[in-house]
């Protein structure tokens, strides 16, 4: 998705950023992620990023336990996101849309009357990921499509392959790094991948493992 607000350098980029901790849930460079906000927390998060830089950090807590995401310890990577959709649904919620920008590292937790986290980050590493396909060219793209064929098969994924087959490389890896389902764990590894080539071989290795362990599954039931 094209930003009406393009970043050119990641010096454009805020050097303090609103968190939302949620395992299971990663952003990707470009990549779009629906969310249903309902939490005061959270929507407070969203009404200040509106009149604000309007981006978002999307980031796992460690422990995979959302509930209690007030303090718990976040992963080290998460990516900005830019919100660009919004929509009330007048039962007090939102349904919201961020727009990967880039990834970050935090560098400390800010001590804030808000009553959402916020991070001291820096981008510096993850500069290329303002650049539309950086990497693509990398990517054994054949290999990667069939082996997630299978894999989505195996999971009864729906996924749109007419869509799949005509989408950029760069789209195609990171939109299937965001919806493939994998734990927290998983999922970080591919948001931390230091390029595409990385990710999409990491992607491949993840299904083939997954499917390997429903295959031994199988066996010792037989």
């Amino acid at each position: 998705m094209s930003l009406n607000r393009p970043y050119a350098d990641v010096g454009e980029l805020p050097e303090i950023l609103p968190l939302f901790p949620l395992s299971g849930a990663i952003l990707l460079p470009r990549g779009e992620l629906p969310l249903n906000v309902f939490e005061p927390r959270y929507l407070a998060m969203v009404d200040d990023s509106i009149a604000g830089a309007r981006l978002i950090g999307m980031i796992q807590p460690m422990l995979g336990d959302d509930a209690s995401a007030e303090r718990t310890q976040l992963y080290d990577i998460g990516c900005a996101g830019r919100l660009t959709r919004f929509a009330e649904t007048g039962d007090g919620r939102y349904l919201i849309t961020l727009t990967g920008v880039s990834r970050f590292r935090v560098l400390d937790e800010l001590e804030v009357q808000t009553p959402y986290r916020q991070c001291r980050v820096i981008y510096d590493e993850f500069s290329e990921d303002l650049l539309t396909g950086a990497g693509a060219a990398a990517v054994d793209r054949e290999s990667m499509v069939s082996m997630l064929r299978n894999f989505a098969e195996c999971s009864k994924l729906e996924v749109d392959w007419a869509s799949i087959d005509a989408a950029p490389t760069e789209t195609l890896v990171n939109a299937l790094a965001m919806m493939c389902p994998f734990g927290a764990n998983d999922k970080q590894a591919l948001v931390e991948a230091i390029d595409l080539k990385t990710r999409a071989e990491t992607l491949v290795a993840l299904a083939k493992l997954d499917l390997a362990q429903r295959n031994v599954g199988r066996t010792q039931w037989h």
